[in-house]
């Protein structure tokens, strides 16, 4: 389970997928999870912990959310230590005008793009992959 590190075969070999649904991050007190909560990723930090959950999901819980966006996975196994993936990806983006919020989990990297901008976004992706 070892993970790529080299940063031209992570962008050679890398594809986007863009995952269903419209997400949403959402702030709280830590308290816990309300019973049914789903989240795709959450993070305490100091002022709170963080939900990056389904709007719908979020709506029904009556909670405040921002930036309603869309989930793109990085289907190649980046290594925790990879360096400059993501600052690669990401300047990308910021050269179309497009802000990203980028996760990183075990085995991928997980871009959360604005709703609307998806398909710019995979564009920009496959470009750089084609490219590198």
């Amino acid at each position: 389970m070892v993970g790529e590190t080299n940063l031209d075969e992570l962008l050679r070999s890398m594809s986007a997928e863009l995952v269903e649904g419209l997400y949403v991050f959402i702030t709280r007190p830590f308290d816990g999870l309300a019973a049914g909560v789903t989240p795709k990723m959450f993070f305490q930090e100091a002022e709170g912990l963080t939900l990056i959950l389904l709007k719908d999901e979020g709506e029904a819980l009556g909670l405040a959310y921002k930036f309603p966006c869309r989930m793109i996975t990085l289907n190649i196994h980046s290594a925790l230590e990879a360096v400059g993936f993501l600052a690669r990806i990401t300047t990308a983006l910021a050269k179309h005008d497009m802000g990203v919020n980028p996760v990183s989990a075990f085995f991928h990297d997980h871009l959360f793009v604005p709703d609307g901008r998806e398909l710019d976004a995979l564009a920009v992706l496959e470009k750089l992959a084609s490219e590198a």
